[in-house]
């Protein structure tokens, strides 16, 4: 009881000291000036951080020309091993079916060491390596070998790390990038947000350096443009299918149809 008692009052003691900030400050040492959660914890109180606003297993567990859509104005976090946080918004995306899409890592239904994440439950991360240098990040969905690949992301977070991270894998002094130059493209933003190899086969529903969150403004169908894919060659009817999809009027996204825009203005899809 003595120690107690002691302890009690030493508890006391820190509690009237003008200089010791009161118990909400202490909550807000852990935001940005901005509201946003940094890496940053309290010296007093250190808590390993939690997500309740991330999204879940159910979330992509859905078919995958569903899922491909429904990730257009979520928040993709990544939290570099130095406690930074970068935050982006998904503005495009690409559907690979699987199976028959000629289009697609797995099409045929062929399961290799290479394209093992495609035929792993929704939600689970597929990184691959382009011309030998730049990655690709994709995220499986419902179906056989099925995935959506993120072409481009709304910087929100965390630019500056984005620049240094852009500029140390293009290896070459360059123009400081602007803001929709970081992510603009799905090797541009695996190296904004620092994202390779290592990366492949990962669960965005469990892993601590990336995840995803609900954004806050989600588009309606009428601001969705749906176009043909980019870089897969000659695919066959493949090639033409609308499986791309970005977010109209936003200039973050990589590449713009604007045949298919007036296309749909003028069948009153859009406002």
């Amino acid at each position: 009881m003595p120690r107690k008692r002691k302890l009690l009052a030493q508890l006391s003691a820190l509690q009237s000291n003008s200089s010791f900030p009161p118990c909400d400050a202490l909550e807000n040492l852990s935001a940005t000036p901005d509201g946003n959660s940094s890496a940053k914890s309290s010296k007093y109180f250190p808590a390993e951080r939690k997500n309740p606003a991330q999204l879940e297993a159910d979330f992509f567990n859905q078919p995958c020309v569903s899922l491909a859509k429904s990730f257009l104005g979520q928040i993709l976090v990544r939290r570099l091993p130095d406690g930074r946080e970068l935050w982006g918004r998904i503005v495009e995306t690409e559907a690979y079916l699987g199976g028959e899409d000629e289009a697609s890592h797995s099409k045929g239904g062929k399961q290799t060491q290479r394209n093992a994440a495609m035929f792993m439950k929704p939600g689970t991360l597929y990184v691959y390596q382009i011309y030998g240098i730049y990655f690709c990040v994709n995220v499986s969905s419902q179906g056989e070998g099925a995935a959506v690949l993120l072409r481009s992301l709304e910087p929100l977070q965390g630019l500056d790390a984005m620049r240094e991270l852009r500029s140390t894998a293009r290896k070459a002094p360059s123009k400081l990038l602007k803001d929709w130059q970081l992510c603009n493209g799905p090797s541009k933003l695996c190296q904004a947000f620092g994202i390779d190899k290592a990366f492949d086969q990962r669960d965005l529903t469990q892993d601590a350096a990336i995840w995803m969150v609900p954004g806050g403004d989600l588009p309606g169908e009428q601001d969705v443009v749906a176009t043909t894919r980019i870089g897969i060659g000659s695919r066959g009817e493949w090639t033409e299918k609308p499986l791309r999809f970005y977010l109209r009027g936003n200039r973050f996204v990589s590449v713009v149809d604007k045949k298919r825009e007036r296309e749909m203005a003028a069948m009153g899809q859009v406002s």
